[in-house]
């Protein structure tokens, strides 16, 4: 059993054909020495990229001085700095520029801590740098769900044709009062979403099709809201040439994991008469994130 205090932050940020611009959110990252990028997952297609940062938590340390916290706002500034949001284009939806940034706690960490770490986040982009922050899970007073506000706020809709998310948000008007800063969205670099909640795993299963209809009909009977696999979200995102993904959270893995989406994407499939290729995972396990931050030479 693990007994240190660790946090692990995922910031998913709507880039990754601009080497220039990763570099300088990496170099942003570097700042903060205590705080280790232990992954990075990168989808030209999607033109999206999503770090994995691990930190040790000191038990009585206030949420604003942490690491962990520092070195996501320093990435979270570097990205609005050398990314803007009406340039974008991509057939993965997003809100904006830092699209989304969830808090995971690790060994001895408290739900609870983590969640605080967010919510101070939360007060610097919203209201230091005037960016709508959204919270949700541990993290929002009343346990409200990613999913939820993203359907709010017209995430899942694409704004051009193709299955494709092109510039910003068609309006600055936010249908949904921000949890921290202005009531409109931010020129150039649209809204966040934070939360806090236990560990979530990310898988994609590839189907060979471009009926985009079809794959999104399965996608909804994958997922647990429409009576599908429990703990499991799932949508359709076109991914290249006679390739659409059911790509899903895995919410709870321990009980329902990508074997188990593997193979109902599968059956599902079947029934289309369509091909299924092997899904993969965006990120390490929660085993694999601490073992590798706890074979750093030397762990910061």
């Amino acid at each position: 059993m693990l007994k240190m205090m660790l946090a692990c932050c995922k910031v998913y940020i709507s880039e990754s054909r601009n080497r220039s611009a990763l570099e300088a959110i990496e170099r942003a990252a570097k700042l903060f020495p205590e705080a280790a990028v232990l992954n990075k997952f990168e989808d030209e297609i999607y033109n999206r990229v999503g770090y994995t940062v691990v930190s040790r938590l000191a038990q009585k340390s206030p949420s604003n001085s942490c690491p962990l916290r520092s070195a996501v706002l320093a990435m979270v500034k570097a990205a609005f700095d050398v990314i803007d949001l009406e340039s974008h284009s991509g057939s993965h939806p997003r809100l904006g520029v830092v699209d989304h940034i969830c808090f995971h706690p690790l060994g001895q960490t408290s739900l609870d801590q983590v969640a605080a770490i967010a919510r101070s986040l939360a007060v610097d982009i919203g209201s230091g740098l005037q960016v709508p922050a959204f919270l949700y899970g541990a993290a929002h007073e009343d346990g409200k769900a990613l999913d939820s506000i993203r359907r709010d706020l017209g995430y899942f809709k694409p704004n051009a044709s193709g299955n494709l998310w092109i510039g910003g948000p068609n309006s600055q008007f936010l249908p949904l009062k921000p949890d921290e800063g202005p009531p409109r969205a931010a020129q150039g670099k649209g809204v966040i979403v934070i939360g806090a909640t236990q560990w979530v795993d990310n898988y994609n299963v590839p189907v060979y099709s471009s009926d985009i209809a079809t794959i999104r009909r399965m996608a909804k009977r994958v997922s647990g809201r429409r009576g599908g696999l429990p703990s499991v979200q799932a949508m359709a995102l076109t991914h290249g040439d006679g390739i659409i993904e059911v790509a899903c959270n895995l919410l709870d893995p321990s009980k329902v994991g990508a074997n188990d989406v593997q193979l109902e994407v599968e059956r599902l499939a079947r029934e289309e008469g369509l091909s299924v290729g092997k899904g993969y995972f965006t990120d390490f396990s929660l085993e694999d994130i601490i073992k590798r931050y706890m074979s750093l030479d030397s762990p910061p």
